[in-house]
């Protein structure tokens, strides 16, 4: 576990040290793919439990109309 803090520690030194647009852009190019996974994975796993306990998604392409 030290090593890996020990990385870690490097890592964020190098990042901190890196100019604004840089910085900005690294981040970007990482935190955007891996929070869209996330994001992704997560969604898969709602709708896997959702569908296990008999809950499924309403008709989209349903047409809502009043009785007259």
């Amino acid at each position: 576990m030290d090593r890996a803090a020990s990385w870690w520690d490097g890592f964020e030194l190098w990042l901190a040290g890196l100019p604004f647009v840089p910085q900005v852009a690294l981040v970007l190019g990482v935190v955007v793919p891996v929070c869209a996974g996330v994001a992704w994975l997560l969604d898969r796993a709602l709708a896997g439990v959702l569908a296990a306990v008999g809950r499924r998604e309403p008709a989209a392409s349903e047409p809502k109309t009043e009785d007259r």
